[in-house]
């Protein structure tokens, strides 16, 4: 059993991963394919907890100081 989750570190944005009707939604609104989306491997701690699994698209929600909340997706791959 866990006794810490990095998910609930302060410092660590809210990760989300994005269902394929979402992904597809995502792609079409930006006129982007995954491979122009950032990466983030699986061996990064918060794509192991969340279970990420290579080619699934994981939403990040940080918050800005400017914008209030601040959106960006990643690519996971392996690694």
């Amino acid at each position: 059993m866990k006794e810490f989750s990095v998910l609930n570190h302060n410092m660590v944005p809210e990760h989300i991963l994005l269902t394929e009707d979402e992904v597809k939604a995502l792609l079409e609104k930006y006129h982007v394919t995954t491979g122009q989306l950032p990466k983030i491997k699986t061996s990064d701690p918060v794509c192991k907890e969340i279970n990420a699994n290579a080619g699934d698209v994981v939403k990040i929600i940080r918050d800005s100081l400017i914008a209030g909340k601040a959106l960006s997706y990643r690519l996971v791959i392996e690694g």
